[in-house]
Parts: structure tokens; sequence; C-alpha cells
């Protein structure tokens, strides 16, 4: 069964007269899935291969290349990188995150049982006079605090923040 549908190639095939090749579309083919699925699966990356006339190889060296796509299940429904440049360091951005963390039941990497929230940390968000800071989504939450960033898990996550309802799902 295919996972590419006729919305994403349309989408993918609306890049080609963009780029002077198909190879260089194979970035802008990924967030295309990535936006539709939460991840690209393997089979996602022969179909994007198929369709660009590329080996999977030549796709899958792109997807491994960033840290930004997951391929083995979803991320979360809000993706949230909490940014840990020396700036954000500097400012408390690793506790910020191991108290997110701990509110929401999970470590860096991990989503919340009801597939909520994906925790993460970026190494730099480009957001220095905002530190700590974090992307979730397309929003930039700005100088965190613990209790900004709890809050932010709890609304997020429906309230089931810190209660035992949220969880690892590695």
């Amino acid at each position: 069964m295919a996972v590419l549908t006729e919305d994403m190639i349309a989408a993918i095939k609306d890049y080609f007269p963009r780029y002077p090749t198909r190879q260089a579309v194979t970035l802008p083919a990924l967030h295309i899935v990535n936006e539709r699925l939460r991840y690209v699966p393997l089979e996602a990356v022969v179909e994007i291969a198929q369709l660009l006339e590329l080996a999977p190889a030549q796709v899958q060296d792109t997807l491994s290349f960033y840290g930004y796509f997951k391929q083995d299940k979803p991320h979360g429904e809000t993706r949230a990188w909490v940014c840990r440049s020396i700036a954000c360091a500097l400012r408390d951005g690793e506790q910020v995150l191991e108290h997110m963390c701990h509110a929401a039941g999970i470590h860096p990497g991990e989503t919340t049982r009801d597939n909520k929230l994906t925790i993460e940390f970026a190494e730099c968000l480009g957001a220095c006079e905002y530190a700590p800071c974090m992307l979730a989504g397309d929003v930039l939450h700005k100088n965190l605090t613990n209790e900004s960033a709890e809050a932010f898990v709890k609304q997020t996550c429906s309230g089931h923040g810190g209660n035992g309802q949220a969880g690892s799902t590695h």
C-alpha cells in the first residue's frame, strides 16, 4: 500500500520547476511527508526515490543527515525543541528542559503516551536574546522558566502532564 497520497505527490511535483534537478527536491519532499505524517517511514523514502528518479539510498542519506526527521514512528502532535546553546545553557535552559520532561513524564526525544507532545533538544534556535527558549510547532517561546515550561506541558497535554498519565513511548 502506498504511503504517499496524491496530495503529497502533487505537492512534491510542484517543486520540480523550482529546482535545477530532481535530486535537489529531496529535502522539500521529506518536509512534505513529515508535515503530513509527523515522520518519514522507510516506505515513503522508497516512494520519494521513485518519484525523484533516485536510488532510495540517496533519499535515506539526506534524511539521516538531519536529526529533524523521525523514521521509526510519528512524533507528537506538538514537537517542542528546547534550545541548549551556550546562551540558553547559561540562563538555565538545561534545567528548564529537565523540568519540562519531568512534568511530561518523558525523557528528551520521547513522546507522551497520549501522543500530544514530543520534547527534544535543539543545538541552537538562533534566538539567543530570548534565552532560554523553545520552538513548539511554529511558535517561539521566549525567556522560559520552569513554571512557564510546566504550564506549556500541562496545556499541550490537556492537563495530563506530571499526573502519571503521560509517559514514554520511546
